[in-house]
């Protein structure tokens, strides 16, 4: 395997816990507003070694610029709907959890 492979390889390897642990915040946080952050972090951050792995596949630099787009605006749509899902939540009078 090629150096370029092996990087690929590394950042896969890690952006898969990142995946992981928002799915995990998702089932086990105790209300919407700490399963939004926690879904939404660690899964920007896992497409982001996603996309850095990917990165290192690529050709040209049209494709790096089209994957780094594409990066960019799933961190803004996943910012944009957690903050509209979270506000409307509020309205609705869904109070954040406290602790005990």
């Amino acid at each position: 395997m090629a150096p370029d492979d092996w990087l690929t390889l590394v950042c896969l390897l890690a952006a898969a816990p990142f995946f992981l642990a928002g799915s995990i915040g998702l089932l086990r946080f105790p209300d919407l507003y700490c399963r939004l952050h926690a879904l939404t972090k660690a899964d920007n951050i896992g497409l982001g070694l996603v996309v850095l792995a990917l990165l290192w596949q690529v050709t040209s630099w049209s494709e790096a610029l089209k994957l780094l787009l594409i990066w960019l605006l799933v961190l803004l749509a996943g910012a944009t709907v957690a903050h509209l899902i979270a506000r409307n939540a509020l309205r609705q009078g869904q109070k954040p959890w406290e602790r005990p």
